[in-house]
């Protein structure tokens, strides 16, 4: 089956689960705001498989996301907004507008003026639609440390940046020292405001950095992951309960464990 067959099918496929006359009933209950949360799911197992390097699964994952993207199409067409066809076409036309370098003559020699002239259409793609903000059409529902991420990079595009990683190190430091003090005087309102101008600014060390900071996190939940569950080993191994072990011991488990896993 050609690429072409494969999309015009699920298209089918789509249309027939929707269809009132022997269609899905589910299917034909949901609508645009339903599907929201299998969509993200979906996304996050496509992450999932790519970093557990499970191509056959990512495969999978991928035709779960396109079967989203075809689900929105299809309610589109329906209600005579859009079907899959103008879905791709928009695509396709952002796409050659973003990469001059690519589809037409326009010279652009390394990856900051590419990054630059990328922002810049952005920008006036922005502008077209009518929105005046640099942070405009930013999602909030985007993970907050992501969307923490694109802030920053939004304002630092327009030149509102700290000048070095070293500089965001001194910030954090000032912020960690407020949340030393709200802590101290026992402000639970006064914690929470400091705690997350301290995750703002790791998210911003880690942008200084040119690291990402959700992979930065999920990579520090695999990492426990894999030490805690060398722990629990260590512990049914002794035969006894969680509650018969003191801090001490579980300490030491988890010195072992961080050995045991490799992980420094």
């Amino acid at each position: 089956m050609s690429e072409e067959q494969g999309i015009d099918q699920l298209l089918a496929i789509m249309a027939q689960l929707r269809n009132p006359e022997g269609g899905c009933p589910w299917d034909l209950e949901q609508n645009f705001a339903s599907i929201v949360p299998s969509t993200l799911e979906e996304a996050y197992e496509v992450a999932d498989a790519i970093e557990s390097n499970d191509m056959s699964q990512l495969k999978e994952e991928l035709g779960d996301l396109l079967f989203q993207v075809v689900f929105y199409s299809q309610l589109g067409k329906e209600e005579k907004l859009f079907d899959f066809n103008d879905v791709a076409s928009a695509i396709s036309k952002k796409l050659i507008h973003r990469h001059p370098h690519v589809f037409s003559d326009k010279d652009l020699h390394d990856e900051e003026a590419i990054n630059s002239n990328w922002e810049a259409l952005k920008a006036q793609e922005r502008a077209a639609k009518g929105l005046s903000s640099v942070l405009a059409d930013i999602p909030v529902a985007l993970p907050a440390l992501s969307r923490a991420q694109k802030l920053q990079r939004r304002a630092a595009n327009v030149g509102f940046d700290w000048q070095s990683a070293q500089a965001v190190l001194d910030k954090l430091d000032e912020e960690h020292a407020e949340f030393s003090e709200a802590m101290a005087a026992n402000d639970q309102e006064a914690m929470a405001d400091e705690l997350g101008d301290m995750m703002f600014c790791l998210v911003n060390l880690s942008r200084h950095l040119k690291l990402d900071a959700e992979s930065v996190l999920r990579n520090a939940n695999r990492k426990f992951e894999r030490r805690f569950n060398n722990v629990e080993s260590q512990v049914a191994s002794s035969g006894e309960g969680w509650s018969a072990h003191s801090p001490e011991q579980l300490e030491e488990y988890w010195r072992n464990a961080k050995v045991n896993t490799d992980i420094d």
